[in-house]
């Protein structure tokens, strides 16, 4: 029987990626988007695809009843990958914008996955999968929201993990650094609707920002392309004792291990030269 794979976050970047790639490979993927538009265009690939918005309950339980009845009563892989990037300093951001952030990149991952632990349980194994990110393990300047919020996803997965070793449900982390996605599109939206550029003091700073983020192709050369972390994805899905982290590029790595060898002030020297 083919596993089934229910995957969020499927619009574009990792999330598409990961699913064309299982669904050519032969497994029966759900793709979800939170747009109708992008759910239309996958449909019309030949993709399994339905919408999910994470932050509605009712969303949520559509999306569960329809992958349960295309999987045959099974969810074999939850891959939580929905999220987007709020930047701005934290003295600027509105607390709406804040919580905005953690409802999509958090508690909503939180509602799925709650959902879905009852169903594995039952079946009597499954594989949960959350995409965080090297911000999960270090922090910069003016991504204080997405720092948040995968800082907790990171805590929360530990705990996740420790909590069903006494089940056959495995719980990893994969923690990609830059990969070619439309991320930056996304967070320069985000960015200009919710913080007043103008009236902050870190107004010079923000043109750098504005700048990164405009670009259309990353100007890192350790950027990746998504196929780096769908290697993670299908690595996982082939092993029957998967590891709790998979790092994802070089900045991965190098942040890891600076983060054990350096003291906090010089780990932080280092930090805050990235705007």
């Amino acid at each position: 029987m083919r596993e089934t794979i229910l995957i969020t976050g499927c619009s574009s970047g990792i999330g598409y990626h990961t699913a064309k790639t299982l669904h050519e490979a032969g497994y029966n993927v759900i793709a979800t988007c939170r747009d109708p538009i992008d759910v239309h265009r996958l449909k019309l690939q030949g993709l399994n695809s339905i919408v999910l918005d994470v932050t509605i309950e009712s969303s949520i339980s559509n999306a569960i009843q329809h992958s349960l009845q295309s999987g045959n009563g099974r969810i074999d892989v939850l891959f939580n990958n929905a999220a987007y990037g709020q930047c701005g300093a934290l003295e600027d951001l509105p607390t709406d914008a804040l919580r905005a952030q953690f409802e999509t990149n958090f508690f909503g991952w939180h509602r799925l996955t709650k959902a879905i632990i009852p169903i594995m349980l039952k079946q009597g194994d499954g594989k949960i999968i959350q995409n965080s990110s090297v911000l999960g393990l270090v922090a910069m300047k003016y991504r204080g929201a997405y720092n948040s919020s995968k800082f907790a996803i990171e805590g929360y997965t530990d705990t996740l993990r420790l909590e069903l070793m006494d089940t056959n449900i495995s719980v990893c982390l994969i923690e990609p650094g830059p990969i070619e996605s439309k991320f930056r599109q996304n967070a320069l939206k985000m960015f200009q609707k919710t913080i007043d550029i103008d009236n902050s003091r870190h107004k010079s700073s923000y043109q750098n920002t504005i700048q990164r983020l405009s670009k259309t192709s990353s100007s890192n050369k350790f950027t990746l392309s998504a196929d780096a972390v769908t290697d993670k994805v299908v690595h996982i899905l082939n092993s029957d004792n998967p590891k709790a982290r998979y790092y994802v590029t070089k900045p991965t790595y190098i942040f890891g291990i600076l983060r054990r060898l350096l003291s906090t002030p010089m780990l932080d020297r280092l930090l805050v030269k990235s705007d």
